[in-house]
């Protein structure tokens, strides 16, 4: 059984100095491929860096480049120039992490949509995939991708967390939904246990989000508390609970739908 973790925030500080044990881990539990999400112009960087030390056969780590809605303040002109030469280098598959964060407005509203429609351009331009973020704002999120759409080759939500209407109308627009460790969380992920069944095969992926999500239906929790991609397949099993699929099944058709996202290679 294989499976791919579509977004892992491996240049997060927590992981500093046990890259290889994460990955060791990862790859002992079944999941082959990774992405590595950029979040900054530097972060971008440092994700593509991990790739190549880290995987020299270019087989198994692959990153996405991009700035996140919180940080969409930092953008400039710079930005637009470094984050237009990171996405033409092999191994970065996807334009992202981009979209909206209305929850936390760390940047002002009008500033994190420019910089999104920013986004959209390049992924238009370099017909890449669209790695999105979206917090208590799927309405405009909504409206300004349909402007970009049909230039788009595809888009994630990714950690979906939203509700039916907001599911609906992503799949409405032929968007893939990306799910996390929040379905495994007996608080406030129960509402999506009927909502992953209406996703239907061919737009459905998983992540871990790690260090983030750590899924607390996890036994034996680890005692750092943090989360890791080797921790994906309790994200495997809660899903394929909710969907009525066996963990085989599932792990099957999201791979290949992972792979044909962002143009993977097959492993044997």
């Amino acid at each position: 059984m294989q499976l791919i973790d579509i977004g892992v925030n491996l240049t997060n500080p927590s992981f500093a100095d046990k890259h290889q044990a994460v990955l060791d881990r990862a790859y002992a539990a079944g999941v082959c491929q990774l992405v590595l999400t950029g979040t900054s112009v530097e972060g971008s960087e440092q994700a593509l860096e991990l790739c190549r030390q880290l995987d020299e056969s270019g087989q198994r780590l692959f990153a996405t480049a991009g700035i996140h809605p919180h940080s969409a303040s930092d953008w400039n002109a710079d930005s637009a120039r470094r984050l237009q030469a990171l996405l033409k280098e092999p191994g970065v598959v996807a334009v992202g992490e981009c979209g909206l964060d209305f929850n936390r407005d760390f940047s002002p509203r009008p500033q994190q949509e420019k910089v999104l429609e920013e986004h959209l351009a390049l992924a238009a331009e370099l017909q890449l995939p669209v790695f999105l973020h979206e917090r208590d704002a799927s309405q405009r999120l909504l409206d300004i991708l349909r402007d970009f759409r049909d230039r788009l080759p595809a888009a994630v939500v990714h950690c979906f967390t939203g509700e039916q209407k907001a599911l609906f109308s992503y799949l409405d627009l032929d968007l893939h939904i990306g799910i996390t460790g929040w379905i495994c969380d007996e608080r406030r992920g129960t509402h999506l246990h009927p909502l992953v069944k209406e996703i239907k095969r061919g737009r459905l992926m998983l992540e871990s989000d790690a260090p983030y999500l750590l899924p607390r239906s996890l036994r034996p929790k680890p005692k750092n508390g943090r989360n890791e991609p080797a921790y994906l397949t309790e994200v495997l099993r809660e899903v394929a609970l909710h969907r009525g699929e066996t963990e085989a099944d599932l792990a099957a058709h999201t791979t290949a739908c992972a792979r044909a996202f962002y143009g993977l290679p097959a492993l044997p």
